[in-house]
């Protein structure tokens, strides 16, 4: 099955777990020469998804700022920043957060716990385990979060005001 049916199956079970996801009916017809799971079924899908249809709405996997200092104070979710290692040299960090450059994020969440614990130096999360990404200003950090959603990382969510709205509350002075 591929990543997308997965998420689109993930999404209805959450509705079903009453977790603020919900699902709606859709309807939802193969054309002529669109088999299931194709490139042709998902773009018509998603069109009769985007007409009046919501499938699955998941705005709980966004993290705000203030959830965010929480997170970080208590420690309880592994903290991904996506961005690449000199962006994060350049510009600063999230502090609390682990570096894992998107390109990297499928390839990291699949390593047996040895591997990851020398490459990031930190626990590899397991498949229920809390998982917060963030990059600059979310765009990256979405796609990270649609990957471990898709690898069976059920408690992912992301930080899509990324490092410029951390950076506009806590230095504010940096402002022009």
């Amino acid at each position: 099955m591929s990543p997308r049916a997965l998420l689109l199956l993930r999404c209805v079970a959450r509705a079903a777990r009453g977790s603020g996801v919900w699902a709606a009916p859709v309807r939802y017809s193969l054309g002529p020469g669109a088999a299931p799971g194709s490139a042709a079924a998902w773009r018509e899908f998603r069109s009769s998804e985007e007409g009046h249809h919501h499938f699955c709405t998941a705005a709980s996997q966004d993290v705000t700022y203030k959830e965010l200092k929480n997170l970080l104070h208590s420690k309880s979710s592994l903290l991904i920043d996506v961005r690449e290692p000199w962006e994060v040299l350049e510009y600063g960090k999230i502090p609390g957060f682990l570096n894992i450059p998107l390109d990297e994020i499928d390839q990291a969440l699949q390593m047996n716990s040895e591997d990851f614990k020398k490459k990031y130096n930190q626990d590899m999360p397991s498949k229920s385990d809390s998982l917060v990404f963030s990059c600059l200003a979310g765009v990256r950090s979405k796609k990270a979060l649609n990957t471990a959603l898709s690898l069976g990382y059920e408690s992912a969510r992301h930080y899509p005001g990324g490092w410029k709205e951390w950076e506009s509350y806590e230095y504010p002075e940096k402002k022009k």
